[in-house]
């Protein structure tokens, strides 16, 4: 078989381990220079390949490559960028094959989530249609942990770490003050349709420290008046009440509850903040002293704290990507499969993106408990694992070191400019 170059891209909102898997396929490709030749990835994710704005990856040292896997974000860039209808919007699809014949790419990676595996999808069946050799791979990446027939998505795990880890520690500091001073402390993390962050929250508490919790998922609708009344039992018994409360957090006619008008790149509604909402409540209500923060960036950018198992996840799919790639698989996914619980073992298997592409895993409500407002054993034994682990990046002088890629630039061959 002729060796064809690879194309790379990152999607969507990064995460701690997403530069994990992008090691996973570029140390990959590496390995396979019988089959692969130069690997390609696109300056602002798909952005890069429709203006043709491509990056070699050869360029970088085997070195640098590897401390991607201790660096967060997006080394070559993201963007929230969604290709459309392939009919009514087919001079996308044609551009991005004009540009990977231009440049003889024969294996499209993209890493992100639903709205990435629709486009992968897309991008499979358009070269189909046109004639054009592609094999195309989604890579998975959410921190929603939205994806389905995977167990989890990676970037999911960290971000679980620290929301539990973080609400953990406050809850300590506001015991500590509750007599006199903050007594409800409100925590509001990501997760735009799913409760999963929102349960992983939960795992801050357990038997051996017990915390005053109430939690409130996207999946129970919010009713007020029962949620006052749980804080203030909380509160009146335990002298003090933390809450965490996921950014979609839905009332009872199941409108958002933050939702601030306006819409981003893929359509969806931006939200404006759901825990000063829930904050001011409480003081307006119940008059107790409170404080409340928004997890926002810092979750899904903590890679300090970074789950072990999350990294080995976000690694692997990396790699198997262009193993399935390799083998002839076209229009997949590689997904995680739980085998054991107890002790906590996976594997690799394959997904076809028919069956991924914008559909949305919700938090089952069998993790929720009957009151809706904290997480079942059975949640426990599920996040248990994905929590796991430290992984943690090199430091120097008491900071993290992470690396920054050349980035060097691929010279264009197209005279044709494409605006976006």
């Amino acid at each position: 078989m002729a060796k064809r170059n690879a194309f790379y891209a990152q999607s969507g909102g990064v995460t701690a381990v997403i530069n994990a898997s992008a090691a996973g396929v570029i140390e990959t490709a590496r390995a396979h220079r019988d089959r692969i030749g130069r690997v390609y990835a696109g300056r602002n994710g798909i952005i890069g390949a429709l203006t043709e704005d491509l990056i070699d990856t050869g360029k970088e040292s085997a070195r640098a490559i590897a401390a991607l896997r201790y660096t967060p974000s997006g080394a070559f860039g993201s963007c929230r960028y969604k290709l459309k209808g392939l009919e009514e919007y087919r001079a996308q699809y044609e551009r991005l094959i004009e540009v990977f014949r231009a440049h003889d790419i024969g294996y499209f990676f993209y890493n992100g989530g639903n709205d990435s595996a629709d486009t992968c999808l897309k991008v499979s069946q358009i070269a189909e249609k046109l004639g054009y050799p592609l094999t195309a791979v989604h890579v998975p990446k959410t921190v929603d942990n939205d994806l389905p027939i995977t167990d989890n998505c990676p970037g999911f795990g960290s971000v679980a770490k620290y929301v539990a880890v973080s609400m953990r520690e406050a809850a300590f500091d506001v015991q500590s003050m509750a007599k006199t001073s903050t007594k409800v402390f409100v925590l509001e993390v990501m997760g735009r349709h799913a409760g999963w962050i929102t349960a992983a929250v939960g795992m801050a508490e357990d038997a051996a420290t017990p915390i005053p919790l109430v939690l409130l998922f996207p999946e129970v609708a919010f009713d007020e008046a029962k949620f006052l009344a749980a804080v203030d039992a909380k509160v009146k018994r335990f002298g003090y009440c933390c809450v965490g409360v996921s950014e979609g957090l839905l009332n009872a006619e199941g409108q958002l509850m933050a939702e601030a008008g306006t819409r981003d790149a893929f359509g969806h509604a931006q939200l404006g903040g759901v825990g000063p909402v829930i904050a001011k409540l409480v003081k307006d209500k119940l008059d107790y002293k409170y404080h409340w923060a928004v997890a926002d960036y810092l979750q899904r950018a903590a890679r300090h704290i970074a789950a072990k198992t999350d990294v080995l996840h976000a690694y692997a799919v990396g790699r198997a990507a262009v193993e399935l790639a390799l083998a002839g698989h076209n229009a997949v996914m590689p997904a995680i499969t739980r085998t054991s619980d107890q002790p906590y073992r996976w594997k690799i298997t394959v997904a076809p993106l028919a069956k991924v592409a914008n559909v949305e895993k919700k938090l089952p409500r069998n993790f929720i408990t009957a009151d809706g407002y904290g997480i079942t054993a059975r949640a426990r034994a599920y996040l248990a694992p994905l929590i796991r682990g430290e992984d943690p990046p090199p430091f120097k002088d008491g900071l993290p070191q992470y690396v920054r890629l050349k980035n060097v630039a691929v010279p264009r061959k197209l005279a044709t400019a494409f605006k976006v």
